[in-house]
């Protein structure tokens, strides 16, 4: 609590004046947070995953012969699990303290999308609301020093015959009559979390239609995902929740599926994502910390969390925070990134709504290439999903963003803020030293006081 006090103090003290460029004060406590983020360290001891039974070929399911080895490495202190190179076939892979697995070059894990083998129920989260759903590929509770790295593939093998067509949309294969959130079940987590039915009676079945996680860790402790591809998730592809000290490392993400984001740290504490590609259907990087009521119960929120030298094509945003936001979130620095696709939506973006409330705060972003996106370069939005039913007593709070050193290529608008029309409720913004060309709008401001533009050139003009 000290310390999230202290760089607060920090970075008010830096913005007293209305500086427009961050300052190199900011930047240090960037250093600082990452000196926080605790490092896995294993056992020199390897289990292969043959040893247990594994075999390669479509024909065999693996799951049990890898948990075994998992099972087997924690209970004898921990070390590696081995994936060797060939494809496996296998169903949910639980991951244990004290444990890495890791994927040689050349190998495959491939799960089967019989959904019977995803059952029980796990505790988890679904767009922010507290529940048990089907069991996400790779799940870990409550577990300590654990990773999943190599230079491997895991692929979740979603497509339009099986888990996309489950959210309910004909362009992801959905016909009438077939398994889809749209058929009630994911109105009634929604509506749990508005009642505040409690968390053991939230027992989604197959038939709710609430696709699985690639990864999910929850309540997990000094986690470390390196060097792996990750593609064709069901839903979210990285989904730590409630977690802290984060590593996500040289990974790339394929999956264009619905909802597919990248890398999802929700309720998560000291989080680094670098030299990553994200190449997703949904958001790139999404920062979540809860939704509406069940995000307030919590009350835990997403901070301090690092992005840098990362690559980000398709997408709905390159770096995000919401919707799922009720929680609040403070201290993102983002840095030294690539973004760009005609299917990029957005580049910053903050999304959310007087449903989710919390506060949203210091947000700093520098030395960002961008090509071309779709809408905006900064986008924040406070009415989002403004059709939602809820409460509507919780107005959110935007402040402190920051960006410096930004150039884009073509895009819509420039900044597009859109805040609350009976309050203003987005403060002490502001864009430095940076250059958007081809923007068919300019910008777009509402809702918002203290918004500095300095040295920001729109299609070659300095804007005033």
């Amino acid at each position: 609590m000290a310390r999230n006090v202290l760089l607060l103090l920090v970075f008010s003290a830096c913005f007293m004046s209305l500086q427009a460029q961050i300052p190199n004060k900011v930047w240090n406590e960037s250093k600082k947070i990452e000196k926080q983020i605790k490092r896995t360290s294993f056992p020199k001891k390897t289990y292969s995953i043959l040893d247990f039974g594994a075999k390669e070929g479509a024909g065999n399911v693996n799951h049990e012969a890898i948990n075994l080895a998992i099972l087997t490495c924690n209970q004898n202190g921990g070390g590696t699990v081995l994936v060797p190179k060939g494809e496996f076939y296998t169903g949910p892979v639980t991951l244990k303290s004290n444990v890495r697995l890791h994927l040689e070059e050349g190998a495959e894990l491939k799960f089967s999308s019989d959904k019977r083998l995803y059952t029980p129920v796990v505790l988890t989260r679904w767009e922010g609301v507290d529940c048990y759903n089907l069991r996400p590929l790779i799940y870990a509770y409550g577990e300590t020093n654990i990773a999943i790295t190599g230079k491997g593939t895991i692929d979740g093998q979603a497509t339009n015959e099986n888990w996309w067509s489950m959210c309910g949309s004909p362009r992801y294969g959905w016909k009438e009559g077939m398994v889809a959130q749209r058929n009630g079940g994911r109105a009634k987590l929604l509506q749990y979390a508005e009642t505040f039915t409690p968390i053991d009676q939230r027992q989604m079945t197959f038939e709710d239609g609430l696709r699985p996680q690639l990864i999910n860790f929850y309540r997990c402790n000094t986690i470390l995902i390196e060097d792996v591809t990750l593609k064709n998730s069901p839903f979210w592809v990285i989904h730590p929740l409630f977690c802290e000290s984060v590593i996500v490392r040289g990974v790339s993400v394929y999956s264009h599926g619905p909802n597919s984001d990248g890398c999802d740290p929700e309720s998560s504490k000291n989080v680094l994502i670098e030299n990553c590609v994200f190449d997703t259907g949904d958001d790139c990087i999404a920062i979540k910390s809860g939704r509406n009521a069940d995000g307030r119960k919590w009350s835990v929120p997403s901070e301090n969390i690092i992005v840098r030298n990362c690559e980000m094509k398709d997408g709905h945003g390159g770096v995000v925070i919401g919707s799922e936001i009720s929680g609040g979130y403070r201290n993102l620095f983002v840095e030294n990134c690539k973004m760009d696709s005609p299917n990029l939506d957005r580049v910053i973006r903050i999304k959310t709504s007087n449903c989710r409330g919390g506060v949203i705060e210091n947000v700093f972003v520098r030395n960002i290439e961008v090509g071309e996106c779709r809408e905006a370069v900064l986008k924040i939005n406070l009415l989002y999903e403004s059709n939602e039913i809820c409460d509507r007593s919780f107005p959110p709070v935007v402040r402190n963003v920051h960006l410096e050193n930004v150039s884009s290529q073509k895009s819509r608008y420039g900044v597009l803020i859109s805040g609350l029309t009976e309050s203003i409720n987005v403060s002490n913004i502001s864009v430095y030293n940076s250059r958007f060309e081809n923007v068919a709008r300019g910008n777009q401001i509402k809702g918002a006081e203290n918004v500095r533009l300095t040295d920001l050139y729109i299609n070659g003009k300095l804007v005033e």
